[in-house]
């Protein structure tokens, strides 16, 4: 895959970083057919970095058909995180089960809900829907409308050299993160998991951009890139409690 360097050009760069993430999807679908639950966390990481890449490029790939590819990528993502949340909490359950043998018929309810959930996942990486999302995204990404579009404003956008477009965006991402972060102990679980999407999507853009670190500008992003990887886990793990609450009172129902 060709590295991103500072004074290439935005066009370049979101196809690069795109290009990139949409491979690491399509290379763990097979094993995720089979029940890899390791491969199916691998996918969904590459689907949210995708994802991402789609919102940090935003202004400049707006187009009719971002809309349809980005409405297709939630749904995918929809499918794959309901059997994720699955395979998190039937380890959750395994690593009780140490201390509590009486969880084991609940184990074996969730597990075979999870498994339940990795034939559905398989049969819908097989159909028509997603093999079309793939082809759509890939064609896109390359010589999608937005590649073209004429005017002033469009030509200036996919000219921009990648560094000052990323380092002011980051910058404004960073903003919006510290002021809503600082009401994080008041939070209930809906607005905590928008501060995790949030911290998220920074964490990604940083990450998708390393190549860029040798340059001066970035390193203050490279340092804050390890605490918003704690952070990002901190808030996970609250998260998926929250999760595993909500899917047992599905299955106690």
């Amino acid at each position: 895959n060709p590295r991103l360097n500072g004074s290439m050009a935005c066009d370049t760069a979101f196809r690069v970083v795109a290009r990139r993430h949409l491979e690491n999807l399509c290379a763990n679908q097979e094993a995720t057919c089979n029940g890899d639950p390791t491969a199916l966390h691998q996918m969904r990481i590459a689907l949210t970095h995708l994802r991402t890449a789609i919102l940090f490029f935003s202004p400049m790939v707006d187009d009719a058909v971002r809309n349809e590819i980005r409405d297709e990528l939630k749904w995918l993502n929809t499918e794959l995180g309901a059997v994720r949340d699955l395979d998190v909490a039937v380890e959750r359950i395994k690593s009780l089960n140490d201390k509590r043998p009486q969880a084991l018929p609940a184990f074996r309810s969730w597990n075979e809900k999870r498994e339940e959930g990795h034939r559905h996942l398989a049969r819908m990486l097989g159909s028509v829907r997603y093999g079309w999302l793939i082809e759509q995204a890939s064609g896109w990404i390359e010589n999608g409308p937005w590649s073209t579009k004429t005017g002033k404003q469009a030509t200036t956008q996919r000219a921009a050299p990648i560094s000052a477009y990323s380092a002011e965006k980051i910058a404004e991402w960073e903003a919006k993160l510290l002021k809503k972060s600082r009401k994080l102990r008041k939070m209930g679980t809906k607005k905590r998991y928008g501060l995790r999407l949030l911290n998220k999507k920074l964490t990604y853009s940083i990450d998708s951009l390393e190549d860029l670190f040798a340059d001066k500008r970035f390193s203050k992003q490279k340092t804050a890139l390890k605490q918003l990887r704690k952070a990002q886990k901190s808030l996970g793990e609250l998260n998926d409690g929250a999760r595993g609450h909500a899917l047992a009172t599905e299955l106690h129902q």
